[in-house]
């Protein structure tokens, strides 16, 4: 096979004629596609020398992500420093009540003490039993807000009961107070009533006299205990009456133990119902070991029998 090239020049139209076989058109065909290579790899490795020059992404869109970034750690320091904060508030509130409950459990403990409710029902040393039947997919947790308002219904129905129970403890206070004040009973643990209050036959002279108190006669240096709560006002020896203990339950309510053999308590102090005051003796104008107890209300004398007899009441 022969292929002829023709190559017409512009110079005086002159042409000139190539005769090529089979084999000089194949070398041909090589040293183009050889060409073509060439200029296709010298034109990607331009190409690629001016991509890693030039950024994938502009520099401003990088600044503009850079700062989106920036905004956004500092948007998280926030919630974190927020919540850190909220959960320091509720811990300190949680602490402090945890604090009154611990005083509503001490007066719990006081009603239980004071019988003012039965131990059986109320046991402040344990939490309160509680259950129930657990939900099929466990629950779920409580958010922050829902949590936070939660603390702070507990803390108002924690300040309501603070004031029932402070209210009722003054009350009870007043009550046990009312109750320690209150004349009632016996001066003596043992003994009877040898003489009473009103008109008799005086024991030395055998005249009509008036007594003004009653006489319980007993063993000689057995106690003579108050009947009700007050201050010692007298504690000495007093004509006619011997050894003798003043006490004033207030309210111009007035009570005396004479004739007594020793007097235990002093001037000035404070006496509970039931106390000790003195032990029963024959000192001053007296036949035996006895006690004369008197009553007086306002500074006139009432007969004691009636306030002995209050304790059966």
């Amino acid at each position: 096979m022969i292929m002829n090239i023709i190559l017409v020049g512009q110079n005086h139209g002159r042409s000139r004629v190539l005769s090529l076989n089979a084999g000089g058109i194949l070398a041909a065909a090589l040293l183009l596609l050889t060409l073509v290579a060439a200029c296709g790899w010298a034109g990607y490795h331009y190409a690629m020398s001016r991509v890693a020059d030039r950024p994938v992404v502009p520099q401003f869109i990088l600044a503009q992500w850079q700062q989106s970034l920036e905004e956004q750690q500092r948007a998280l320091d926030r919630v974190e420093r927020t919540s850190r904060e909220q959960v320091d508030a509720m811990t300190l509130r949680l602490g402090e009540m945890q604090g009154r409950l611990l005083r509503l459990d001490a007066l719990g403990q006081r009603f239980i003490e004071n019988a003012a409710v039965a131990s059986e029902e109320f046991n402040f040393d344990e939490p309160p039993a509680v259950g129930g039947p657990e939900e099929a997919l466990g629950g779920e947790s409580f958010s922050t807000p829902e949590l936070s308002a939660m603390i702070s219904q507990l803390d108002q129905r924690i300040s309501d009961r603070e004031q029932q129970l402070r209210l009722l403890d003054t009350l009870m206070s007043n009550r046990r107070l009312e109750d320690e004040r209150f004349v009632a009973g016996r001066p003596i643990t043992w003994g009877w009533l040898s003489s009473r209050y009103g008109y008799r036959s005086d024991p030395f002279t055998g005249k009509r006299t008036w007594h003004d108190g009653v006489d319980l006669a007993g063993k000689d240096g057995s106690d003579i205990i108050a009947v009700a709560a007050g201050v010692v006002t007298f504690s000495a020896e007093r004509h006619g009456y011997g050894n003798l203990v003043e006490i004033d339950h207030g309210d111009g309510l007035v009570t005396r133990y004479a004739h007594a053999k020793e007097l235990v308590v002093a001037q000035g102090d404070v006496v509970q119902k039931g106390q000790v005051v003195a032990k029963m003796g024959s000192t001053g104008r007296s036949t035996g070991p006895h006690v004369h107890f008197e009553v007086l209300q306002n500074g006139k004398s009432k007969d004691p029998v009636k306030y002995i007899q209050r304790a059966s009441r």
